[in-house]
Parts: C-alpha cells; structure tokens; sequence
C-alpha cells in the first residue's frame, strides 16, 4: 500500500470503526514475513496493513476479480486471485516467490470468513507457503462482537510473538509436516482471539 492510499485508507477506518492496535513491538521492521490471521470481515486485510510498514500482498478469491474496476482496485492494494478449493499451485508459488523477495504476505488460512467469531481448524495452504519460503510467521487475531462489522465499533488487531522459521521447520511438505506446521501456526491465532474474548468478558 502506498503512502497515500495508506493515509486516506487510515483515516477512513478510523472514522468508521474504534481501531485498537494490540502487540505492535512483533511487527518486523523489515518485509519477508507472513502474517496469518483469523477472517472476520472483507475489511480484514486493511486492518493488518495499517500497521504493517513494508509492502504486502494477500490472496483473494477470483471471484473478486470479475468485476475490472474493482479488480483493479484491489490489485493495486496487493491482492492476487487464487481459486478456493482447488489447489491452486500457481497462486501458491506466487505467495511463496514474493515473501522470498522481501514482501510481506497476509494469509487467511481459514479460507472463509467467521461469523461468529470462532477460529476454525484452517487449511495447509499457509503451512506450503511457510514451509518453502522459510520465513517468520506473525499470527494475527482480529476480534470484534457479533456477525458483521457497525459504524464505530470496537475492533481490535492484536499481532502475537512472530513464529520463527526455525520453529516451522521440515524436512519435506508431505501432509503430515504441513498439518503439523498449520496446527501450530492455528493455535497462536486462537490464544490471541481467546485471549481478547477473555479480556471483555
């Protein structure tokens, strides 16, 4: 995100929601670092870049694309489509390619939005893209109350202890590597959204 489009996108979030920004000192100073979060809403990763000083890209559904205003759009923000459900190789060793040149990449691993605010078991997606890029992962937790977002609600980023490369190392991608990478990475985003739901109780 550019320095414009990030001041004019920071000052319109803020109108509209109550932004609060949560473990700030773990985020990198430097690119190459995957930020994977719970999905909570289309607004998500806007949320995560605000704060995220080096350019990023994430993974949007083509569907997205069809549309070529709006397409444009969110390429210029640094989205690239992948299709759902398909193992989508291509868009895979595109996330992989632009992490391993310095770019940060925002990943949803659990590939649809929640509705209710529970971190599903996600998909190894974001385990492929780790493992082979050897790279830092930020697990991130968005949290808010109810379905969807309203004006001026409280929402709240909170960005967890990166998960070293080193942690997230295998020796291959067979399933059962990538499933252990995924669990873990799944994990530090629920102790995030649990912990926030815990602390407004």
């Amino acid at each position: 995100m550019n320095i414009v489009v990030r001041v004019l996108a920071e000052g319109f979030y803020r109108i509209m929601y109550d932004l609060h920004f949560e473990g700030l000192e773990n985020i990198p100073k430097n690119g190459g670092t995957i930020y994977a979060s719970n999905h909570r809403s289309y607004h998500d990763p806007v949320f995560i870049t605000m704060r995220v000083p080096k350019k990023f890209n994430y993974m949007a559904k083509e569907e997205l694309f069809k549309n070529k205003i709006f397409g444009s759009f969110i390429t210029m923000l640094g989205a690239f489509p992948i299709q759902r459900g398909t193992g989508d190789m291509a868009a895979l060793d595109k996330a992989i390619d632009k992490v391993k040149n310095g770019e940060n990449l925002v990943i949803f691993p659990e590939g649809t939005r929640s509705y209710d605010g529970k971190v599903g078991k996600g998909k190894t997606g974001v385990a492929l893209v780790a493992a082979k890029a050897g790279v830092d992962v930020i697990p991130v937790g968005i949290c808010f109350e109810g379905p969807k977002l309203k004006f001026r609600q409280k929402v709240t980023v909170k960005f967890g202890k990166p998960i070293s490369a080193e942690r997230l190392h295998v020796e291959g991608t067979s399933s059962k590597e990538l499933k252990i990478i995924k669990n873990t990475i799944m994990q530090a985003i629920t102790e995030l959204v649990e912990g926030s739901a815990q602390n407004e109780n």
